[in-house]
């Protein structure tokens, strides 16, 4: 069973590893966002690939998701006694992906060959895609100006009230994926999973031809969403859903993805709004999407893809 993941942050990243878990090794691609890669301390820094690498090969934090189990901070420390700039956490271990990543870069390997030279070291049998090899810059427009996305993220801590975002570098980037040639045995199911849909899902869709080929798409997609009783589990997605003038809810991120999908995951909490979602010609399922544990993303890993296994691409391409 092929199956082809688009996925950003911490929420995608578990579902990945639970997708991971329940498919054969090579089964699953996973297309990863990189609108909030960024130059730091003369280093390339991918936060939302990093993160799906670590989880994907269990070697995440996971209190807070991100970054490496057992990390300690000394450079951190020792560059903030300096005076360095020390606002973005940089763990000691974690520092070895990005001056690595950084010296292949500069030597003119692709991101995506470097990527995957990782996985292959970390023994991760999935294929794990940047979204792109040229360089994406999501940027955030916000009642106090326009940020880059880490300044408003991490910097800023999502503080400034957002107004709307823009992809710089987007048009001019060629996507490293085409769903119909992820395996030459075809595609099974697409999943959208439950990452942010502006940062994290909407750069790969800004992609030249990603919505298009979403809209032909190959096997039946499906997205779980992120949104669980008008709340973000992690991260500003509900925040800036209610600065951008709409109600946070599963059903609004279902109308984010309108036309792109055949199937939509929702939380029991968010039951009510199932016949919502059906009457746009999207069926639904309502599951138990709260990951808090392996067992929970293994169980609504399978959960997701026996769903799509029920679903039909919607002739009218959604």
């Amino acid at each position: 069973m092929m199956v082809t993941a688009l996925a950003g942050g911490v929420g995608g990243a578990k579902l990945a590893a639970g997708l991971q878990a329940v498919l054969p090794s090579g089964d699953l691609t996973v297309i990863v966002n990189t609108g909030d890669d960024f130059e730091h301390l003369g280093m390339r820094i991918c936060p939302d690939l990093d993160t799906v690498i670590y989880t994907l090969a269990g070697i995440n934090n996971p209190e807070t998701g991100w970054g490496l189990a057992g990390e300690t901070w000394e450079f951190l420390g020792a560059l903030e006694r300096l005076g360095g700039d020390a606002w973005f956490r940089l763990g000691d271990r974690d520092l070895a992906v990005h001056v690595e990543r950084t010296r292949r870069l500069a030597d003119g390997q692709p991101l995506s060959r470097i990527t995957a030279g990782f996985c292959d070291a970390l023994g991760i049998g999935t294929h794990v895609l940047p979204m792109s090899d040229s360089p994406v810059r999501t940027l955030v427009h916000t009642a106090a100006g326009t940020l880059a996305f880490q300044e408003y993220f991490v910097r800023q801590r999502c503080v400034p009230v957002v107004t709307g975002f823009a992809f710089d570098g987007a048009k001019y980037a060629s996507a490293n994926f085409t769903l119909n040639s992820i395996s030459q045995t075809g595609l099974s199911a697409i999943v959208i999973c439950p990452s942010n849909p502006y940062v994290s899902i909407g750069p790969i869709l800004e992609l030249p031809g990603v919505r298009d080929q979403l809209q032909a798409r190959p096997a039946p997609a499906v997205a779980v969403s992120p949104i669980v009783g008008g709340l973000a589990l992690k991260g500003p997605a509900a925040k800036m859903m209610t600065e951008l003038g709409h109600v946070p809810s599963a059903a609004a991120v279902a109308q984010f993805y309108s036309g792109l999908l055949d199937g939509f995951v929702i939380d029991r909490a968010d039951a009510q709004q199932a016949e919502l979602i059906r009457a746009t010609g999207v069926e639904v399922l309502v599951a138990d999407t709260v990951m808090l544990t392996d067992a929970d993303r293994t169980r609504l890993a399978r959960e997701t893809l026996e769903f799509a296994a029920t679903l039909t691409v919607r002739k009218d391409g959604g």
